[in-house]
């Protein structure tokens, strides 16, 4: 259970404020609901109390558990479906959770492929709403404001991107060499 004031997360949606609880009278049954400001979203949301656990609903996370998620924000690529359609599901999957360290891959995962190659709609829209989710729970977990927590977000994804530009540059200097050292066994065997 929750109270006014606490701060949680609601999957899909982001983070804020449980600002009152009310009781709500819906076909003749009394039932209580959690008001939750979404600062992110600029709305509040009634969520009933007995429907908080099916929904996903979690105290914003601590500062350890933010550490994890800003060390896993430089930890480089993981594997992904190369199919995007696939890769949209999974990921989609992923938010669904409402973990943060699910949320974190997904934001670094699509930031890195969007600055190598660039994004479908889907994941462009998936990456910036994602982001939006990830940062209110940064500003809640970290009492900060949302420049700062992008700040925050960015410069350690950044470091996942620098890592994967050089990975990549390794890559085609290996195929470089390879393909050369291919011409010269041919040009040799002719």
């Amino acid at each position: 259970m929750f109270g006014i004031g606490d701060k949680v997360v609601y999957p899909m949606h982001g983070a804020g404020i449980i600002e009152d609880i009310e009781v709500k009278t819906i076909l003749g049954e009394d039932k209580k609901y959690y008001i939750l400001n979404l600062p992110l979203k600029e709305m509040k949301v009634m969520i009933p109390f007995d429907n908080t656990e099916d929904l996903g609903l979690r105290p914003v996370v601590d500062e350890e558990k933010l550490e994890e998620v800003i060390a896993l924000l430089r930890q480089g690529l993981s594997d992904m479906n190369s199919n995007w359609n696939r890769r949209f599901r999974e990921n989609t999957d992923k938010l669904k959770t409402g973990d943060i360290l699910e949320v974190g891959e997904v934001v670094r995962n699509l930031m890195i492929m969007d600055d190598k190659k660039g994004l479908s709609t889907g994941e462009r829209k998936m990456v910036n709403n994602s982001t939006k989710y990830l940062l209110s729970e940064i500003c809640l977990a970290k009492d900060i404001d949302m420049e700062e927590a992008k700040r925050i977000l960015h410069d350690n994804v950044h470091i996942s991107i620098e890592q994967e530009r050089i990975l990549e540059k390794e890559r085609e200097k290996v195929k470089a060499e390879a393909d050369a050292k291919k011409k010269a066994e041919a040009k040799a065997n002719e």
